[in-house]
């Protein structure tokens, strides 16, 4: 008997059908085998170690890995967990190839074509890293010559998280040829085509570097914790990147909204052309400059600009052209309430407009400008010079002071770089790497630690210690020291924060085994900080490489100093990797670089002589000499103490008084 007589709901019904049947299908599609973006066809495998092979695939499918090559074959099989993830290894192999690697499921199969086994390394850093060999010098012979086809390389993409990701963005191998060797990094190649020259097998690298960052955003979020002075800045890290974001951009919102009002509605914005529009309370800018460097740090959207010119009687009679030099992104040119011109393309070339005659008036005019900026830098990007209103035979300046308000701004993510907190490039872009085998790590960065350098001794080898945790190895670690650059004419008298960066670097050589430093102190730029002379720092690092990561009988590094005696007003200082013995690379054989210093330490250049394995130093001026400074500026490309061997004495000072950096934090 039926004694609920409600009605039956039809749709309803077919809704939750559907739904149900929908749910089923997603659940039975299979999850699809694949690689990590690391692995491609043409990449270089590590020669004499286990080979992780590793991936997803459907919740329990067996997967069987197989490579194949020139005498030499082997295939492995595993079943993926319940998260649809497996890991294998295959055995160690010698360098050769070309191999096929093919990696089978239930119903997939992927396939890897001219995979070899050699050496790989993993380059990374900051720009100087990053730096191109299209950039460097002799490019265009550099690019020519470079066909080695036993050179391979693949170039991690720039991106940043706060958890530690599985994965890299899609990449791709590619082989050094004259057509693709220019978008390598210069260091890596050149040291990768040293390495290939003395050791005649295919050499891999893996570029995981990132322009202007710092080195706490390359360790880990474990690690940083493990020191604590790191723990309370872990301990302020947002839950997300987007919380991170949505954070900052409300900031400046609020700003904006403090300094002019609420963003304006549509029926306001109608009257900011108008040349009868009161401006005064808006705020002043001096332009051309770019908006979101200045006043409106990291804004994206959009911004009014109005400026009042006197002109001459007889304007109104001609037509006119006018511009605001180079504008980024899109601007549109109001003049005295009249659109004379915009734009709706990127163009890093100013835009001339053209206007109608009877547009200009004689005594006040009032140009109006709208920028938009979609994203990354926005604003005036030119030179006062460009931007002008002119006709035949006279011309107005539109350089100095504008009033400006903001009508819009947009999220485009612009507020989290690299460098806005720790750990951001480790899960980005290093933890993705793991397992994968390598022979060891070269690294060029340290610029942006400059200013906490006495830190630097802390973050640089918890970063390598960090990293070779994670692989469960401690792999050679191969870095360069920081070249000369006039940074802040930084030296023994003001104090210098690039040479205590340099000393921290050098500590990192005694703290941890299997380090190397190339020193460039010879090869840099007083006012560029990207040396174009890669070629020399990849030589210097591939002889560490010989030395730490291959056993070669080789030099590998400059004269370091070891130990100081003190006779009189005379110092002797004495040296590890003296080599053959100690030169002076100059045309009269004088030493440079050389200070002294007393109980005041005022430093005094000195004096210096080689006798045998040590130098003398001395100076007229210090009686009583307590200290030696040696190539201890931001700018030290003048030292000249070398070895036989070619190689440059490491800067040095051999005193511990307190330096400019000591009380400076990661924060």
């Amino acid at each position: 008997m039926i004694t609920d007589t409600k009605p039956i709901d039809t749709m309803q019904l077919i809704r939750k059908s559907f739904i149900v049947l929908l749910l089923l299908a997603v659940a039975e599609v299979p999850a699809q085998l694949r690689l990590p973006n690391l692995f491609g066809s043409h990449m270089v495998l590590q020669r004499q170690k286990p080979i992780p092979v590793w991936g997803w695939a459907a919740s329990n499918e067996k997967i069987t890995v197989s490579l194949s090559g020139p005498g030499k074959s082997q295939s492995r099989t595993v079943k993926a967990g319940k998260d649809g993830k497996w890991l294998l290894r295959l055995d160690p192999l010698e360098a050769g190839g070309p191999f096929q690697v093919k990696v089978k499921g239930k119903k997939d199969q992927l396939t890897l074509e001219d995979v070899w086994i050699g050496e790989v390394w993993i380059c990374s850093g900051q720009s100087n890293m990053e730096w191109p060999v299209r950039a460097s010098d002799q490019a265009e012979k550099e690019m020519a010559a470079g066909d080695y086809p036993m050179i391979r390389h693949i170039k991690v993409a720039r991106q940043v998280s706060l958890k530690p990701e599985e994965d890299i963005p899609a990449a791709q191998w590619q082989v050094a040829t004259p057509a693709t060797v220019g978008d390598f990094t210069a260091v890596g190649y050149f040291f990768a085509r040293d390495l290939f020259r003395t050791l005649n097998v295919p050499v891999g690298l893996i570029n995981s570097s990132w322009g202007g960052t710092q080195v706490e955003s390359w360790i880990s979020r474990e690690a940083m914790n493990s020191q604590e002075e790191f723990r309370e800045v872990m301990a302020r890290l947002p839950a997300s990147v987007d919380d991170f974001n949505s954070g900052k951009k409300k900031v400046l919102d609020d700003l904006i909204i403090r300094q002019q009002g609420a963003f304006p509605g549509q029926e306001e914005l109608k009257a900011w052309s108008a040349s009868d529009f009161n401006h005064s309370a808006w705020k002043s800018m001096l332009l051309p400059d770019r908006f979101d460097r200045q006043e409106l740090v990291l804004l994206d959207g959009a911004v009014w600009f109005r400026k009042e010119v006197s002109l001459p009687a007889g304007v109104e009679a001609r037509p006119f052209e006018i511009s605001a030099g180079p504008v980024d992104d899109f601007e549109t040119v109001y003049v005295n309430g009249v659109k004379v011109g915009g734009s709706t393309s990127k163009s890093a070339a100013a835009r001339v407009f053209a206007g109608a005659a009877g547009v200009l008036k004689p005594g006040r005019n009032v140009v109006v400008i709208r920028v938009e900026d979609a994203g990354g830098t926005g604003g005036f990007t030119g030179k006062p010079e460009q931007m002008w209103i002119r006709q035949a035979g006279f011309e107005q300046s539109l350089a100095g002071d504008w009033h400006y308000r903001v009508e819009s701004s947009v999220d485009n993510r612009q507020f989290v770089g690299p460098n806005s907190m720790g750990t951001l490039l480790y899960n980005s872009m290093i933890s993705p790497l793991i397992p994968v085998a390598f022979r060891g790590v070269i690294w060029y960065q340290g610029e942006s630690n400059a200013g906490r350098a006495y830190q630097y001794r802390k973050s640089f080898p918890l970063m390598i210690s960090d990293w070779r945790s994670r692989w469960k190895e401690d792999f050679p670690f191969l870095f360069v020291q920081l070249a000369a650059f006039n940074a802040a004419n930084g030296d023994s008298e003001k104090g210098s924060t690039w040479s205590e960066l340099r000393e921290a670097q050098t500590m990192t050589l005694a703290s941890l085994p299997n380090t190397g430093m190339a020193v460039t102190a010879d090869i840099g730029e007083s006012r560029d900080i990207h040396p174009r002379n890669k070629q020399d720092v990849g030589k210097r690092l591939s002889l560490s490489a010989l030395k730490i990561a291959y056993g070669k009988d080789v030099e590998y590094s400059g004269p370091v100093y070891k130990a100081i005696q003190q006779t009189g007003n005379k110092l002797i200082l004495s040296f590890d990797h003296v080599g053959s013995g100690l030169v002076a690379k100059d045309k009269y054989g004088y030493l440079k670089g050389f200070e002294v210093a007393g109980s005041d330490r005022k430093f005094h250049w000195a004096k210096a002589m080689i006798e045998g394995d040590k130098v003398i130093v001395w100076s007229d001026e210090v009686s009583h000499p307590e200290a030696v400074h040696y190539g201890w500026a931001d700018d030290n490309g003048e030292v000249n103490l070398y070895n036989k061997e070619g190689l440059p004495a490491v800067p040095f000072r051999t005193d511990s008084w307190k330096g400019l950096t000591e009380e400076n934090r990661f924060r």
